[in-house]
């Protein structure tokens, strides 16, 4: 297990790999016995990651492997199909993994994606609109989301 610290417009990220794959994003340094280390696959994400700040990348390529329960896995698999610059609710995705009744679940699990930004987590709000919860916090989630949309509207001009 590797990790590489990328500085981006939302604070310090750590990214960890495992296996030629990303297993983690974190905002906080909480693993600090994980060894700080330039592979490909860490490479590969900072650029995939810088891309996606400078509105050029909107689908990340990068190998991923989540770690969670196969509810999670799920989850976080639909949380992947949201476009770039939409949004949708829990309710939505519960309905979507077939499972109407589990919005509660659904915004556990995404409370606890380990990959954020890449596992577009910050793509799904509350009722109604709302910004609700976010691991790394709201005021990211907003960036992300007005960073997403502005992109959008550039390019429909």
């Amino acid at each position: 297990m590797y990790q590489k610290s990328y500085k981006s417009p939302i604070g310090t990220l750590y990214i960890v790999e495992e296996n030629e794959k990303i297993i983690e994003i974190r905002y906080e340094n909480e693993k600090e016995e994980v060894l700080e280390k330039n592979t490909k696959i860490l490479e590969k994400a900072v650029q995939e990651l810088e891309e996606y700040f400078k509105g050029k990348r909107k689908e990340f390529d990068i190998p991923l492997n989540p770690k969670g329960t196969e509810f999670m896995k799920k989850v976080w698999k639909e949380l992947q199909k949201i476009p770039y610059g939409k949004t949708t609710s829990y309710g939505k995705i519960a309905e979507k993994i077939g499972n109407p009744k589990a919005s509660r679940a659904v915004g556990m699990a995404n409370h606890n994606n380990p990959i954020p930004i890449i596992i577009p987590c910050h793509r799904v709000i509350g009722k109604n609109n709302k910004m609700v919860g976010y691991a790394l916090g709201i005021d990211k989630k907003e960036y992300l989301l007005n960073l997403e949309l502005k992109v959008k509207e550039t390019e429909e001009k």
